[in-house]
């Protein structure tokens, strides 16, 4: 297929195709014309790649996956780097996690100070 039913398979634009080319994220095969050409191993890779995006991950966080599906295995998580990418993620949303919890606790903290009076207003003394 042509890069134009590429994109619209997998829901994408051919200019993040061609992007993912040039980062050597997507093979780049041409016919005898000179056209990119791809195959249905290639609508998976762009699958994998755009769950991976959907969840947060940055284009460089889906290498090892890209490359585990390139190296034949069926799933882009069952190799060792892409299971180490998922660890540090992981561990990247546990310490988010825990920053939000911070958050909450200090704001929850702050509005249990006020009693349940209403705030004044700052500029007229008049309740918000």
């Amino acid at each position: 297929m042509r890069i134009g039913e590429l994109a619209a398979r997998t829901g994408t634009t051919t200019r993040t195709l061609r992007y993912y080319e040039s980062r050597g994220l997507l093979p780049a095969r041409r016919d005898d014309l000179g056209h990119r050409t791809y195959d249905e191993s290639d609508v998976e890779l762009l699958r994998q790649i755009r769950t991976l995006r959907d969840f947060g991950f940055d284009l460089e966080e889906t290498r090892p996956f890209v490359e585990c599906l390139r190296a034949g295995h069926p799933e882009g998580d069952s190799c060792p780097a892409s299971l180490a990418v998922y660890r540090r993620k992981l561990a990247e949303l546990d310490a988010l996690i825990g920053e939000l919890q911070a958050v909450r606790a200090t704001i929850a903290v702050r509005l249990a100070s006020t009693d349940g009076e209403p705030p004044l207003c700052e500029l007229g003394g008049q309740e918000l």
